[in-house]
């Protein structure tokens, strides 16, 4: 297993939204996060990446073996798209960014500055930092949004890739990737609405939490 969690409890502001969360992540495999708008899938993902500690429960995974993608994509606006991927490599000690390039057809955007790009390609490149992080784990929120039906393509073979590689991926959507995977149904591990004590840092800090 490359990532597993047992009777995780989550926190939102000081208040429970998820207890009981217990699943194993298995190498090559890719499990979806379901459940309405609310229900404590973003929650999960930060408890499971590190961002905030968890009420209760445990997160069994490897040192830096997540790479976390949230809501936004994070990029530094005055860098070129290679720019932009470089500087991740370079701190992930990747080799090259070509592959990724070419994964989310940004060759011929390599040297627009992201602040240029429109919201789609803005995405596909948050995506493509994925590739050159050399982690495992992806563990994605949200990861289709502003992408129409060819980037998601782009995307779901980006996956497909990863798995086959022998890395996984744990997303929360809404949509139809086209691919197999396992879903877990979030809402079965929603906690009750007694308050928690303490600061669990789930607000937003003002800070890029965009990757990890």
């Amino acid at each position: 297993m490359v990532l597993k969690t047992h009777d995780l409890a989550c926190t939102r502001g000081g208040i429970p939204v998820l207890a009981g969360v217990s699943f194993a992540l298995a190498p090559g495999e890719v499990l979806l996060l379901r459940g309405p708008n609310g229900i404590g899938k973003t929650t999960l993902l930060r408890t499971i990446a590190g961002l905030q500690p968890p009420l209760a429960g445990s997160v069994d995974c490897a040192p830096d073996a997540i790479a976390y993608g949230a809501h936004a994509d994070g990029l530094k606006a005055t860098l070129s798209v290679a720019e932009n991927l470089s500087f991740w490599a370079g701190i992930y000690g990747g080799t090259g960014i070509a592959p990724a390039l070419a994964a989310f057809n940004l060759e011929k955007l390599r040297d627009r500055a992201a602040q240029n790009l429109s919201a789609g390609q803005k995405r596909r490149l948050g995506l493509a930092r994925l590739l050159v992080t050399g982690r495992p784990v992806w563990a994605l929120d949200e990861p289709t949004v502003s992408l129409d039906v060819a980037s998601v393509a782009l995307f779901a073979d980006a996956v497909r890739a990863h798995c086959e590689a022998g890395g996984a991926a744990l997303i929360a959507t809404h949509i139809d990737l086209g691919f197999k995977a396992r879903e877990l149904d979030v809402a079965q591990f929603r906690a009750s609405e007694t308050a928690a004590g303490g600061f669990d840092g789930g607000f937003d800090s003002g800070f890029d939490e965009a990757f990890l």
